[in-house]
């Protein structure tokens, strides 16, 4: 099946029904690990809409009781997006430069979100892996957040490249994620979202109930 990348048509021309619901700190809920590595001076990090948060703690309940999730990355605000979207494209077009701009966008978007529709953006995306019941991460095939240079393509969720335990770890945190009502981007394996418009065009929903906003 041919993947949908963010940069598709189609996920721009899905509209926006903004529903209001508040970013909550996922830090306040206790049932899952958050992790650091992407910890900010404000806390924009740990955040995502309340629902979001339901939908995790209703996922952390399915899984079996050796797995905890880790949190890496909910809310991005979209100036830091346009800074992570700007900075890969600009390391494509230095090891491409006989793309075009629209290549460059298609290829970026592949691993960083277009900031007009970033799911980060709206608190409706999170990164995030598994770990054991004493907090270490478990082998997922690459580290969260491998570009698809780096991994050679393995960091795509149903790559053939890794190894029968990798693939049985990503198989149940898809399974998880799924049965609470998110999607995942097929080309990040950590990369789960729920309520913006590439859920809403994966769906078959006419609109998405969360878009792009400031956290003050």
């Amino acid at each position: 099946m041919k993947i949908v990348l963010m940069s598709d048509p189609r996920v721009a021309a899905i509209p926006v029904q903004e529903c209001g619901e508040e970013l909550i700190d996922t830090r306040a809920s206790g049932l899952f690990l958050i992790d650091q590595r992407k910890q900010d001076p404000d806390g924009h990090f740990a955040h995502l809409r309340h629902g979001l948060i339901e939908r995790l703690e209703h996922a952390q309940r399915l899984l079996p009781t050796e797995f905890r999730l880790l949190v890496v990355e909910g809310y991005r605000p979209p100036a830091l997006q346009r800074a992570y979207f700007e900075e890969y494209a600009t390391e494509l077009r230095r090891g491409n430069p006989d793309w075009s701009d629209s290549r460059v966008h298609e290829a970026a978007s592949r691993y960083v979100s277009p900031p007009e529709i970033a799911p980060h953006s709206a608190g409706a995306a999170v990164d995030l892996t598994l770990a054991a019941s004493d907090g270490q991460e478990v082998d997922m095939g690459t580290r969260m957040n491998a570009s698809p240079e780096e991994s050679d393509g393995a960091c795509y969720t149903r790559a053939n490249s890794i190894s029968g335990a990798a693939r049985a770890h990503r198989d149940t945190l898809c399974r998880v994620m799924s049965a609470a009502g998110f999607v995942n981007y097929p080309t990040e394996w950590w990369h789960f979202s729920y309520g913006d418009r590439y859920w809403a065009l994966h769906t078959g929903q006419a609109a998405a109930v969360y878009g792009p906003r400031d956290r003050t």
